[in-house]
C-alpha cells in the first residue's frame, strides 16, 4: 500500500520561514513527478510546486521566488521550503505523486493526507 506521509507544518507569522517534508512508501512503480498541493477553506485544492523526474521544476505564480522544492531520489522524500510567508499562504498542504510505467501509458496519483500550514501574527 502506498504511503504518503507529510510533516512540518505549524504556526509562523509572516515573513517567516517553514519547511514541510513528505516520505513515500510502499510505492513500487516509478515515480513520474513529485509536487505540493495546497487547499484554503473555501477554495479549491491548488497546485503549488511540482519536480519531474527529469528534475524540471514548476511553481504557481503566488509562490515563484519564495517557495522551493526539492527532493532525494534515494529517501523517496520530497520537500517544499516555504520562505517570507504571507497569510494568504495559509492552508492545509498536500503531497502529491504520480507514478507508472511510462512505456505502458501508467499513472497514478498518490495523495498525503495533508499538514496544516497557518502563517499569523
Amino acid at each position: 500500500q502506498v504511503q504518503l506521509v507529510e510533516s512540518g507544518g505549524g504556526l509562523v507569522q509572516p515573513g517567516g520561514s517553514l519547511s514541510l517534508s513528505c516520505a513515500v512508501s510502499g510505492i513500487t512503480l516509478p515515480i513520474l513527478a513529485m509536487a505540493w498541493h495546497r487547499q484554503a477553506p473555501g477554495n479549491q485544492r491548488e497546485l503549488v510546486a511540482v519536480i519531474t523526474r527529469s528534475d524540471t521544476t514548476t511553481y504557481a505564480d503566488s509562490v515563484k521566488g519564495r517557495f522551493t522544492i526539492s527532493r532525494d531520489i534515494a529517501k523517496n522524500m520530497v520537500y517544499l521550503q516555504m520562505n517570507s510567508l504571507k497569510h494568504e499562504d495559509t492552508a492545509v498542504y498536500y503531497c502529491h505523486i504520480i507514478a507508472g510505467r511510462t512505456s505502458e501509458g501508467q499513472r497514478y496519483g498518490h495523495w498525503g493526507q495533508g499538514t496544516q500550514v497557518t502563517v499569523s501574527s
